[in-house]
């Protein structure tokens, strides 16, 4: 039941931002048994409109239970392409899981990118994140070759939707 989440545009170094983005690299050392989580750069300067957007889920009692943002990119050494929009962070705390946050988190981060302009939506996961490519195939996402900081890595998976204009 989503009813009595909201989602609120935040910073990305917000307390509860951070708070939700320590317990994400958490999971990923315990998926990936390593001590770094993600080691990919991001700068809150990365997600502030229109060139990005960071969101945070609360709960009815105001507890954050779900992150996900997105940031602009352009074409660069990493493989990305001019008007790619990158999806990081994408979380949804373990007692929140199966209410649908995830999708309906996405979904907004993708019109937004969509009316800043970008077209194409970007994201790397990995092979130990099975829900999280079960989600995106099913939003329409497709396996893409790879980009960005774990490029080189066997485990790393990226997947790709183009935003086509909103009609």
């Amino acid at each position: 039941m989503s009813h009595g989440i909201q989602l609120q545009p935040v910073p990305y170094d917000h307390p509860d931002a951070v708070k939700l983005n320590d317990q994400v690299q958490l999971e990923y050392q315990a998926r990936y048994g390593d001590d770094e989580g993600d080691a990919t750069f991001l700068d809150p300067a990365m997600f502030v409109p229109p060139r990005g957007l960071y969101l945070l889920a609360y709960d009815a009692l105001g507890a954050p239970v779900a992150s996900g943002g997105w940031r602009s990119q352009d074409e660069n050494e990493e493989g990305y392409a001019d008007g790619d929009a990158e999806l990081k962070r994408m979380f949804v705390i373990p007692e929140a899981r199966g209410l649908g946050l995830a999708r309906r988190t996405l979904a907004v981060l993708e019109d937004d990118a969509r009316a800043a302009g970008r077209t194409r939506m970007v994201l790397e996961t990995g092979d130990q994140q099975p829900e999280a490519i079960a989600l995106y195939l099913s939003a329409g996402y497709t396996m893409s070759a790879k980009f960005g900081h774990y490029r080189f890595h066997d485990s790393s998976r990226c997947m790709t939707k183009p935003l086509r204009p909103a009609s």
